[in-house]
């Protein structure tokens, strides 16, 4: 099975720390990397982790403010100086353009390759990227500026056809791949084979959401519901709960809240507020509502499914 995890870049809300960068994460799916949020200092994480730059090609921006995407403009300049040549293609909300342009401009710098971007429409369900092993979806949230999620969803593999049916029926290529569709088989001799006596049941697909950042908030309950791992934003503790809800985040528990409705199979808690300095009381506040919760940990890979 190919491998599918995050490893957490930051996870840190607002202000870094001593140990917490800023928001970062980086998806392995189908043996490609995806960036998804890249604030201030990711390009030194992926490097300290020992992940190539060079062999990210899609990068996805939940919104606009600045721990969430002031690293992007030097991991572009990196990128640039050691020679790439291939596009990146950044999924972002239409203001990230013109900030990376500025930038260049003011720099008098020209990159070696382009940017194709893809603006966020702030909506949820649609597809962003999608290709034979998986399909990247937005997930409209709630912030104080427009803020989308991600779905990252493998695509449902084909039934797999046993060697010992293709040898005991000498089953044709030409009909092969309908029966990895779910079709049956019709031997020569005009003898009707069930799908399930020839095939085995394919992988299981797996599934990640990114939900940052948002306050509590039960209309993505849909779109997110089974996956295999979720990350909740979870800047504060319900001692400030008000606090959140004056800055459109979520505390610990309404993070809980939401994986438990949702039936998510595991919760992986990050965006913690700078002021926190005792993290296992995230871990608390959120196992009295689901129990399979884990705190997100800059430099951790977390495999999904």
């Amino acid at each position: 099975m190919d491998v599918f995890s995050v490893t957490v870049l930051g996870s840190s809300a607002a202000l870094p720390t001593a140990n917490r960068n800023l928001s970062g994460q980086l998806v392995k799916i189908a043996n490609q990397y995806l960036l998804i949020d890249c604030g201030e200092g990711t390009q030194i994480q992926l490097r300290r982790n020992k992940i190539s730059i060079q062999r990210i090609d899609h990068i996805f921006i939940s919104h606009l403010h600045g721990d969430h995407f002031y690293g992007l403009i030097g991991l572009l300049s990196s990128m640039h100086l050691l020679g790439r040549q291939k596009p990146v293609h950044i999924f972002a909300h239409e203001g990230l353009k013109k900030a990376i342009e500025v930038q260049l401009e003011v720099s008098q710098a020209r990159l070696s390759f382009e940017l194709n971007y893809h603006f966020l429409k702030n909506e949820s369900g649609v597809v962003l990227v999608e290709n034979k092993h998986f399909r990247v979806e937005s997930i409209k949230l709630k912030h104080s500026i427009p803020c989308c999620g991600f779905l990252i969803r493998e695509v449902e593999k084909p039934r797999n056809i046993l060697k010992s049916a293709i040898e005991k029926y000498s089953i044709p290529i030409k009909d092969r791949p309908g029966i990895k569709m779910g079709e049956d088989f019709l031997t020569q001799g005009g003898k009707l084979i069930k799908n399930e006596e020839i095939t085995s049941d394919p992988l299981t697909i797996r599934s990640y959401a990114y939900c940052s950042d948002t306050a509590y908030l039960e209309s993505i309950l849909e779109m997110i519901s089974g996956v295999d791992l979720l990350y909740h934003e979870a800047t504060f503790l319900e001692d400030k709960k008000e606090r959140a809800k004056e800055t459109f985040h979520s505390t610990a528990a309404q993070a809980a809240e939401i994986a438990k409705k949702a039936a998510v199979g595991q919760l992986l808690l990050g965006h913690f507020s700078a002021r926190y300095k005792e993290m296992d009381l995230f871990l608390s506040e959120a196992k009295v509502i689901f129990d399979n919760v884990a705190l997100a940990e800059d430099g951790i890979e977390y495999m999904i499914g």
